[in-house]
């Protein structure tokens, strides 16, 4: 299981990957095998091949039963052959991380099984949450964060927000090409931008402004993330203010490259993210005087405590 894991996140993530080297080993296999868990139920809902394009699929609620029951043989200790499953199953037990964000994960999937678009920036954020800022809590118990710290499971939360804003902002125009838009409708009509149009040459200058709220948003739960690295082993501190800096810059050239930011895929040189892990390193050692854990969290967004109900609300176009 953990050879399969370690596989898929060379595969599917060269970001997530080369920061979780950071981690002592033990915590470092089971990142992978969550990370393993993560990616087998993304791609079974875009029938991808760890990440790429997204590939059209008609039975979206076969494969979302499919996650779901195979989930759940996991959460109950049963094997089902598959190890991306099997794998998920080991991480759970072994770092009692609370089921409830598992679920809140597949809630997200649900949410792309039926076509949903958010209609408000907090239905935005809520998404962010269902299917990032949930797994930012799994890996902070996995990590050793108590579940009953609530404060510092917002700033994993926080970072997990920051992920998928940076992923969304990168992402318009292929997640375009795959008839999906998360950009909320009221920005699209505060831009006025009409229906489908975003990606049109003439909407570009809107579109660039809207990518860069997007990053602002990203940087500012980035931000907040990094005050919960105090409550973490000096590794594991290390990995995430890592990997907070190195996704981090996908949200940056976003918002530096404006209009151009889609005319080809953003990623993070590999130069780059030597240089975060070096900044990560030296960091550590001061990131509880520089991110102090009781700075308060104006304005942001915050997850709901307890048990997420998925959001309801009917496929809408703007």
């Amino acid at each position: 299981m953990v050879a399969h894991a370690r596989d898929s996140i060379a595969r599917g993530s060269k970001s997530f990957a080369m920061a979780s080297k950071l981690f002592d080993r033990v915590t470092r296999e089971r990142a992978w095998l969550l990370y393993g868990w993560c990616r087998e139920c993304d791609d079974i809902m875009d029938g991808q091949d760890h990440g790429g394009a997204m590939n059209a699929v008609a039975d979206a609620q076969a494969r979302l039963s499919t996650i779901r029951v195979l989930t759940d043989m996991a959460l109950a200790g049963e094997p089902s052959g598959d190890p991306a499953f099997d794998g998920l199953a080991v991480v759970m037990r072994e770092c009692a991380i609370p089921h409830g964000f598992a679920h809140d994960l597949i809630d997200g999937f649900a949410l792309d099984a039926r076509e949903w678009r958010p209609r408000t920036q907090d239905d935005l954020m809520r998404y962010c949450y269902h299917v990032a800022g949930a797994v930012g809590c799994m890996m902070a118990v996995l990590m050793g964060v108590d579940p009953a710290d609530e404060a510092t499971l917002d700033r994993a939360c926080d970072l997990g927000l920051a992920f998928q804003l940076a992923n969304i902002a990168r992402d318009v125009a292929e997640d375009d090409a795959a008839d999906r838009c998360y950009l909320p409708v009221q920005w699209l009509v505060e831009a006025d931008i009409p229906p489908g149009e975003h990606m049109k040459p003439w909407a570009r200058p809107k579109l660039a402004v809207l990518g860069q709220r997007l990053a602002m948003l990203a940087a500012a739960h980035e931000d907040s993330a990094r005050h919960g690295t105090g409550a973490l082993p000096p590794r594991a501190a290390w990995a995430v203010l890592a990997a907070a800096g190195i996704y981090g810059d996908i949200a940056r050239a976003v918002s530096a490259r404006g209009a151009q930011a889609w005319d080809s895929r953003i990623v993070t040189p590999r130069s780059d993210k030597l240089l975060w892990l070096l900044r990560a390193g030296l960091q550590v050692p001061v990131r509880a005087i520089r991110w102090p854990a009781a700075t308060p969290r104006p304005d942001l967004w915050t997850r709901p405590r307890g048990r997420v109900e998925a959001l309801s609300q009917p496929h809408s176009s703007p």
